[in-house]
């Protein structure tokens, strides 16, 4: 999970449904916003506060995702300077695949499924094209773009990455988070709005997919769809630091092979998932 919220392309979520966790997570997190857990903590039941809210799973979860983010922040930073033609074909391979995978998770599709695909793709396009890349670096914003972020790790079919690349944040988090040149302010605060985000976004989400989980999916698969515009290998510069799709100019050849091999990575493991919760 933690590799997937660094790549723009596969979503934390749909990593810890195909690995059979989702629900577990959701609980889990769920549990620590119940007022009983923490009335446990302050009256000194550490073991039952420790066991509510299922400690050692989260624990667990949290020193993985982290330890995978700072290891791959240097190498996004990297590749994404180097071989930037080469490194989006790698994500619209990934974010394509994770659309075909939510595409075959969603059964009876209706004109209500595909309007409301539509509209997801529609609304997607609307946020890539509207959004500027230049975005202000101030504290408040870094924080926001935290809680934002961190909600997709438990949201099947976004990635906290994407969300960072549509607000134009992802190359200056990669860059806080290298570790030969951490930027602990902005860490903090990124940190802060994760924390808050996630707690605030549990039991929304919870109750959202309870209700309308098969509209929700639809509705996020139609939004994956049209913003993979984002991530289109080419793009021209129309203005400063705002940049729309072009066509295709060089390294066409390699963008076409690493596009095939993010595509069929995610295949593999969506595979892979199925075989082990089976």
């Amino acid at each position: 999970m933690g590799a997937a919220n660094v790549i723009p392309g596969v979503s934390g979520g749909t990593v810890a449904l195909i690995t059979g966790i989702y629900g577990k997570i959701i609980d889990s997190i769920n549990a620590v916003t119940v007022p009983q857990t923490w009335k446990d903590l302050l009256h000194g039941r550490f073991k039952a506060f420790w066991e509510g809210i299922n400690g050692s799973f989260l624990l667990a979860l949290a020193v993985g995702i982290l330890l995978s983010v700072f290891s791959l922040a240097k190498l996004m930073t990297y590749v994404l300077g180097n071989f930037p033609v080469q490194t989006w074909a790698f994500f619209f391979g990934l974010i394509l695949a994770s659309a075909v995978i939510m595409f075959r998770g969603i059964q009876g599709w209706t004109w209500k499924e595909v309007a409301f695909a539509l509209v997801g793709a529609a609304l997607g396009v609307a946020i890539c094209t509207l959004t500027p890349s230049d975005t202000p670096d101030t504290m408040w914003f870094i924080f926001i773009c935290g809680a934002l972020a961190i909600c997709t790790m438990i949201l099947p079919g976004i990635s906290g990455s994407f969300v960072l690349l549509i607000l134009g944040k992802y190359d200056f988090i990669m860059e806080a988070l290298d570790l030969s040149n951490l930027n602990i302010p902005v860490i903090i605060a990124f940190g802060i709005g994760c924390v808050i985000g996630i707690l605030a976004f549990a039991k929304f989400l919870h109750w959202v997919l309870g209700k309308w989980e098969k509209q929700t999916m639809v509705l996020l698969l139609g939004f994956i769809i049209g913003s993979l515009i984002k991530v289109w290998p080419w793009q021209v510069e129309v203005s400063p630091e705002i940049f729309r799709p072009a066509a295709p100019s060089s390294a066409i050849g390699w963008a076409i092979l690493w596009a095939l091999i993010g595509f069929g990575f995610v295949l593999v493991t969506d595979m892979i998932g199925r075989k082990q919760s089976k």
